[in-house]
């Protein structure tokens, strides 16, 4: 499914239930604003190649625009927004106060050197430059993009203003202003739901089997700090394909197998993405791109509790499915948002020039995530019979139409 559309049905899904005006839906299925931009490059060998970014800020009520840049070949229009949409929903879930953003850039990086990625990035900031800023909209990293990516934005946007700007992005290195304790936040905030959903439901984590298909920066720490929490990590896998091992997986011996060979291929008994998702385990953690578990897939899928650490991971068909054999779906907009919160402390400590400890800093995640959790279960319950995802959706609808209203439309 086009993933904007399926932002958009999620959304109406979510509005009907609490009765929500046509009008008010409309106004939140159309982003504030969306640039398409051209970004020519001058390559290694001399040519010039032109790619294509995008910036999309969907709705700035109850704050500045906030979410990734990615770096992918199937980046599109429709799919910025649609994150973009999703960041809305996930900030406002968790109570931050952020609109969604997001931006991309239609491109394979592993194509290019160092210095055509570092070419590529300071152009698409320089394109996008009048719309960002760290009290209109702060980028992160996304797929394919990482802390030195957000250092190469400070210092092209810092370039252009004259003087240091570390508030401009948000997950870069913490010489540069970055925070302690961001790299592992989404995955961390994987972990902490996963273990509160075990508690709702009166399971010992340390009795669950665990699946996660990714096993780059959030799939790599979920699984590791689950690993260190008592759950059994039995199978990842990243692109290329999974491996398998009852018993539990060494996840440190297989983060430096994955560094040294390029694939968590061959650590242990391989087997493809899709089998990995048809694993008969406790846990599956979706940890990758979207669309991975479709109507095609959804009857093979065997996990009593699915938590969704990538965004749109499940399409609305399949999901409906699984509200019925699963005991458990926890959506995106809460299961990850680790990230964005801890993205948020560290644009608080950028503007205070003030920096916290790592211990704060997860312990202020820990009780922002769980007070999340919390807010959503209790409004599942308060509509009963619903799915986890439209009980987040209602919370987070309910607290950017108060911040609407509060406001009002200009003029």
């Amino acid at each position: 499914m086009n993933p904007y559309e399926m932002a958009c049905v999620q959304l109406e899904r979510a509005a009907e239930m609490i009765n929500l005006r046509e009008d008010v839906v409309e106004y939140l299925k159309v982003p504030d604003r969306v640039i398409e931009v051209k970004i020519p490059v001058k390559m290694d060998d001399g040519r010039i190649e032109v790619f294509t970014g995008y910036r999309a800020q969907h709705c700035g009520i109850r704050g500045p625009y906030k979410g990734g840049i990615r770096y992918h070949p199937n980046v599109n229009r429709d799919e910025v927004v649609a994150l973009a949409m999703w960041m809305t929903w996930k900030c406002a879930v968790v109570n931050i106060p952020f609109g969604g953003g997001k931006g991309g850039v239609r491109v394979d990086p592993k194509k290019l050197s160092e210095s055509e990625l570092e070419r590529l990035t300071r152009r698409y900031t320089a394109a996008i430059l009048p719309i960002i800023g760290p009290e209109r909209d702060i980028p992160a990293p996304d797929l394919y993009t990482d802390e030195r990516v957000m250092a190469w934005i400070m210092d092209t946007y810092s370039v252009y203003k004259g003087y240091a700007v570390p508030g401009i992005v948000t997950g870069k290195p913490v010489e540069l202003g970055g925070s302690l304790g961001r790299k592992s936040a989404t995955g961390r905030g994987v972990a902490i739901i996963t273990r509160e959903v075990a508690k709702l439901l009166g399971e010992d984590l340390k009795n669950l089997t665990v699946a996660i298909q990714g096993f780059g920066n959030v799939g790599y720490h979920a699984a590791k700090i689950l690993s260190e929490m008592g759950a059994k990590i039995v199978a990842v896998s990243d692109s290329k394909g999974g491996v398998l091992n009852w018993e539990g997986l060494d996840i440190e011996a297989l983060f430096e197998h994955k560094k040294r060979t390029g694939s968590v291929l061959n650590f242990a008994e391989n087997i493809t993405n899709e089998e990995l998702l048809s694993l008969d385990v406790d846990v599956l953690i979706p940890a990758a791109i979207e669309n991975v578990i479709t109507k095609d897939n959804v009857r093979n899928v065997k996990a009593r509790i699915i938590v969704e650490a990538a965004n749109g991971p499940i399409t609305p068909e399949a999901e409906e499915y699984l509200d019925k054999k699963c005991e458990l779906v926890v959506p995106d907009i809460l299961a990850n948002a680790g990230g964005v919160v801890v993205s948020y402390f560290e644009w608080v400590q950028d503007l205070e020039r003030y920096f916290w400890d790592e211990e704060r800093v997860n312990s202020e995640l820990e009780r922002i995530m769980v007070r999340a959790f919390e807010d959503v279960v209790k409004t599942k319950r308060e509509f009963g019979a619903i799915l986890m995802r439209d009980a987040a959706m209602i919370l987070a609808l309910r607290r950017v139409v108060k911040a609407l209203e509060l406001r009002g439309i200009f003029p």
